[in-house]
């Protein structure tokens, strides 16, 4: 039976973030937020091989950094991602063997595993495109702002690919519902952000200018929450998939019991006590 992971104890040393500039995306740290920015609005931030690459190692670094409590996702210049970079990546791939293909896919696919991985809630806030792997990177965040005007499209189809990229045909239904997905996998067809928003793709909207202003917001309030409760939620989500109700249940009540363990179920009792609002600490 697949257990619960203790997430303070699923790897080595701690880490910490201080200092870190990534060369293909930005970063910044606005206290217990890390906002990533894909920041080549000049072509809408398409994502590279190395872009790729350094999110992937970026996100799996997060399950061991402790001053992060959640994390927002960004584009800049008006949209949020448009996917693949045609000219880096795109033209590259028509030449490559099967090996090197299957390298390549495996790699993107490893970044979307990364996501799910780390414990902080991931959020996206998207404006404008967000396309093919853009998609993708909304759709492996935890919680997704959008505006109106955001356009996503899984165009897999409208280059001769399959639909079933990066999790999509496991991710993507488990959102929007089967019939949903089968219908923006299969097209490829572009879904404004109220669409997007009806269907539950987004959580919410926001207009452009409060967008990232909104999706920080947000996520501050999780950093404020029980981090260790909030990790245990996020690995029993996806683990749950996997599982038959019975197991489930075994297995929350094992999370839950290792949750029961922590201060900050203790401080939160003694603040309901007293009549006080709970400070989490994440311990």
């Amino acid at each position: 039976m697949t257990q619960p992971i203790d997430p303070h104890l699923a790897g080595g040393n701690r880490q910490s973030l201080a200092g870190y500039a990534p060369l293909h995306f930005g970063w910044r740290q606005q206290g217990r937020i890390g906002v990533v920015t894909l920041n080549r609005p000049e072509r809408k931030n398409p994502l590279t091989f190395e872009s790729y690459a350094e999110l992937r190692d970026l996100f799996r670094t997060l399950a061991y950094v402790d001053e992060v409590k959640a994390v927002v996702v960004e584009g800049a210049g008006g949209n949020f991602c448009s996917g693949g970079d045609v000219h880096e990546i795109i033209g590259p791939l028509t030449r490559m063997s099967a090996p090197d293909l299957l390298a390549f896919t495996r790699m993107t696919g490893d970044l979307v595993k990364a996501m799910r991985a780390c414990p902080q809630p991931v959020l996206a806030s998207v404006d404008g495109i967000c396309a093919g792997a853009g998609a993708i990177m909304a759709m492996a965040s935890d919680l997704r702002v959008g505006t109106a005007r955001a356009k996503v499209a899984f165009l897999f189809t409208r280059v001769g690919l399959a639909g079933c990229d990066m999790g999509a045909c496991a991710l993507l239904p488990r959102i929007v519902g089967q019939g949903r997905a089968s219908d923006w996998l299969f097209s490829g067809r572009s879904v404004g952000g109220e669409e997007a928003e009806r269907a539950g793709f987004f959580n919410r909207l926001a207009a452009p200018e409060d967008l990232l202003t909104e999706t920080v917001v947000w996520a501050e309030q999780l950093a404020r929450g029980p981090t260790f409760a909030h990790a245990m939620t996020k690995r029993m989500l996806h683990q749950e998939w996997a599982m038959g109700v019975d197991e489930a249940i075994e297995a929350e009540a094992q999370a839950q019991a290792i949750c029961m363990l922590t201060q900050d179920f203790h401080r939160a009792y003694h603040a309901f006590a007293a009549k006080q609002q709970p400070t989490f600490e994440g311990d």
